[in-house]
């Protein structure tokens, strides 16, 4: 396996970054989890301008997004694969201990592992801690990820997949690693940004070919929803046929499976597709 760090490819066993990188002290990095089927990318434009985006929140320097696509075709051509997870690191750099950043410049880390096709249905429990709609980090994707660690473990412990949050006024939020829909009379609804959620790019993606509407969702939704279904970068479209204890019969119901279609078809005809 080889890794790009800071301008060149490294066996995994020589790619190091410092013990007292940013990203590592305090958690002060991003990231983008790119899509990667046979050495060709899924979506690549819009992470790199979700990248951007985030480092701007953090008060990064805006990457270098020539150089992060040239290290993303190194990895690929080094590493090939049937189906990968190709992940993006972007910190704060080298720094002194505490939250003040250093001088040196960030660390740029792109890396690639392989992963398995996602199946069909999933199950998803709720967890009583919430997103913060109006927090500094809020809509940005960074490497401070401990509470979707610990909210993803308890999901893992009662057989789900994923922990679905509500924000701080009960509205439902998101996973830990992906967006929700819920359908509800036929309509495919989705929490818009300003619950707190991230702005996923396949959430984006699948509310323009699908006609999902984006509206404030009470958690409860999903006790009553007649379908649900998540959106991220590796489940693509995935049925929910579980959610606490609330079996959904005959998973994925029908708009599902037809926005798990378009999807597919649209994806496979534009590999880097646009918005708007």
């Amino acid at each position: 396996m080889k890794l790009w760090v800071n301008g060149a490819l490294r066996d995994a066993g020589d790619a190091l970054v410092s013990v007292l990188d940013h990203g590592l002290t305090v958690g002060d990095g991003i990231f983008e989890t790119v899509k990667a089927e046979r050495g060709e990318t899924f979506a690549l434009t819009l992470h790199l301008e979700r990248l951007t985006r985030s480092a701007r929140g953090l008060g990064l320097p805006d990457p270098d997004l020539d150089e992060v696509r040239r290290a993303c075709a190194a990895v690929l051509e080094a590493n090939p694969m049937e189906l990968g997870r190709l992940r993006i690191t972007y910190t704060g750099g080298l720094s002194p201990l505490g939250s003040e950043r250093g001088g040196t410049g960030p660390t740029l880390v792109v890396a690639l592992g392989e992963t398995g096709r996602r199946p069909d249905t999933t199950a998803v429990i709720t967890v009583p801690w919430t997103r913060n709609e109006r927090g500094a980090l809020t809509g940005l994707k960074t490497t401070s990820y401990a509470e979707n660690v610990v909210a993803l473990a308890r999901a893992r412990e009662r057989g789900a997949s994923e922990a679905l949050f509500a924000n701080t006024v009960g509205q439902l939020c998101e996973g830990t690693g992906s967006n929700v829909f819920v359908v509800v009379d036929g309509r495919v609804l989705t929490p818009p940004v300003s619950s707190g959620c991230l702005a996923g790019i396949t959430r984006a993606l699948a509310v323009e070919w699908t006609g999902a509407e984006e509206t404030d969702l009470p958690l409860e939704i999903l006790d009553s929803a007649d379908e649900i279904f998540l959106t991220s970068t590796l489940r693509d479209i995935q049925a929910v046929r579980r959610t606490d204890e609330r079996e959904l019969a005959g998973a994925p119901g029908p708009v599902t499976a037809k926005a798990v279609r378009i999807f597919a078809e649209r994806a496979a005809h534009d590999r880097d597709p646009k918005l708007g």
